[in-house]
């Protein structure tokens, strides 16, 4: 794993969460992205090396939606960025960790992705990315 690629936290607004985190970081939003396969709309900061990602469902059924109203606003996953994701996949699998897709799917901010099953790392939800070639 090259880096802590970006924090994702959960929210219901970004109209509302935008401003917050823009007077919170004291850095603009620098981009919003809808991903339609997931469900969700994002918005990214800054900050040094690492990014923030802010993320609201689009519709109740989304994973997002159901995250918030079983543990409400909040970190969500961090995110890693890594060389290959296929390979990094195989490794994680072959040591005992659970996928949580098969093979990596379009995430935002022109990333492949990849999720690992939280059980498994004591609760805490992560996400492989890299950028999309």
């Amino acid at each position: 794993m090259l880096k802590v690629e970006h924090i994702g936290i959960a929210v219901k607004d970004l109209a509302v969460s935008i401003p917050l985190f823009e007077a919170l970081l004291q850095t603009p939003c620098y981009k919003t992205e809808e991903v339609a396969g997931e469900k969700v709309n994002t918005a990214f900061f800054r900050q040094g090396e690492t990014k923030i990602e802010l993320v609201q469902g689009l519709e109740s059924g989304s994973v997002i939606s159901k995250y918030i109203d079983k543990r409400g606003e909040g970190m969500h996953h961090i995110a890693f960025e890594v060389a290959d994701i296929h390979a990094e996949m195989q490794r994680l699998a072959a040591a005992g960790f659970t996928l949580l897709n098969a093979e990596p799917k379009e995430g935002a901010d022109n990333k492949l992705v990849c999720f690992l099953h939280p059980k498994d790392t004591h609760g805490v939800l992560i996400e492989l990315c890299m950028e999309k070639r």
